[in-house]
């Protein structure tokens, strides 16, 4: 099986390494920081990450609150084992999972779900009938949802 790409390390057993996430979220958050300023940017951004992305984007919420506006993830696993402090103030996130995703295991977007949602989070998931690529699916329900949060 392709092993794909990452933008962190993973340890051996392919498990996600959250000290690495650790270590780029200062970067990253930077890069949006000066982004959204070179730019006018009067808004703060929504996060929309497909799998390694989609932890990515969920590892810059939970480190940074405040930073994004909201979050979209495709396919996501939980990015830290443990819980951060409660501080998402109502964060609206979107996880989209597949039922026959064979990149994840069942529950993982769950867990994700549940440990957001516990930081203060207002979380939707969805679960579509599809595997881990994005579908016509994905885009209906992401648009939606857009849609409904009057960004």
């Amino acid at each position: 099986m392709d092993e794909g790409y990452a933008f962190f390390h993973r340890l051996p057993d392919r498990r996600v390494d959250p000290g690495d996430i650790i270590a780029r979220m200062p970067p990253l958050a930077g890069f949006i920081g000066t982004a959204c300023a070179d730019y006018n940017l009067t808004g703060r951004p929504v996060a929309i990450g497909f799998s390694n992305g989609a932890i990515m984007g969920a590892a810059l919420l939970m480190t940074y609150p405040g930073l994004l506006a909201g979050a979209i993830l495709f396919r996501p696993l939980a990015p830290f084992t443990h819980d951060l402090a409660d501080r998402l103030d109502d964060t609206p996130v979107l996880i989209v999972d597949g039922a026959h995703d064979n990149r994840r295991s069942p529950g993982d977007g769950l867990q994700l779900a549940e440990q957001l949602h516990r930081a203060g989070a207002r979380v939707t998931r969805q679960v579509l009938s599809v595997g881990h690529a994005i579908a016509a699916e994905d885009k209906i329900v992401a648009r939606e949802w857009l849609l409904a949060q009057k960004y």
